[in-house]
């Protein structure tokens, strides 16, 4: 299994705004030591990925994604306690079984999950330092790269995603408190689940 599994949905975000091999280098990894669903390089064709980042956006990802495709076989043990979880679907609880039964990283911005895998017996302990959000990695990247790199780069998002918007926007000088402010209301919802802490030294 690769030490690192990506969402669909970060991996769009890291991917339009060219942070994604950055994100890896995080944890010393390649683009080639991580992994996506499957379904991610249909998905970046048609759907609602196109639709809310773009078809062309979207098609200069595709031969990325179908590098990085794996394939998931979690134990049924780890899968069966999150059936019939409400807000956690086939994919992210391939993700999460993953952590459980392999111990990889996982990066997600599905907060409505996280949240609700928080609850399920067992699953804080196996997941607990191995989820990353956007948050925690934008931090990070600002921290590794600048924060005026990392604002440059994330430009294509500011109109794609409200917690971009909000922590790059112009008037904002100091990205870094906002995303903080952002991932501790998350470390508040998704008690007694840890989530992943990005070193936060200047760059």
């Amino acid at each position: 299994m690769l030490p690192l599994l990506v969402d669909s949905d970060i991996f769009c975000k890291l991917g339009i705004a060219g942070l994604l091999q950055d994100a890896a280098a995080i944890f010393g990894l390649g683009v080639g030591d991580c992994g996506c669903l499957p379904a991610l390089p249909h998905m970046l064709r048609r759907g609602k990925l196109p639709r809310t980042f773009g078809q062309e956006a979207c098609e200069k990802l595709i031969a990325m994604a179908e590098s990085m495709v794996v394939e998931l076989t979690p134990s049924t043990t780890w899968l069966d306690k999150l059936a019939g979880v409400d807000r956690i679907d086939v994919g992210e609880a391939q993700l999460f079984a993953s952590i459980a039964d392999d111990g990889v990283m996982v990066m997600t911005g599905d907060k409505r999950a996280l949240v609700a895998v928080a609850q399920v017996p067992h699953y804080p302990e196996v997941l607990a330092g191995r989820i990353v959000t956007l948050e925690a990695i934008l931090i990070a990247l600002c921290a590794r790269l600048g924060d005026d790199i990392v604002r440059s780069r994330v430009q294509p998002l500011l109109t794609k995603d409200r917690m971009v918007q909000m922590c790059f926007s112009s008037g904002n000088n100091d990205p870094r408190a906002a995303l903080r402010s952002y991932l501790d209301a998350i470390l508040r919802d998704v008690v007694p689940l840890k989530l992943w802490a990005p070193p936060e030294g200047n760059a």
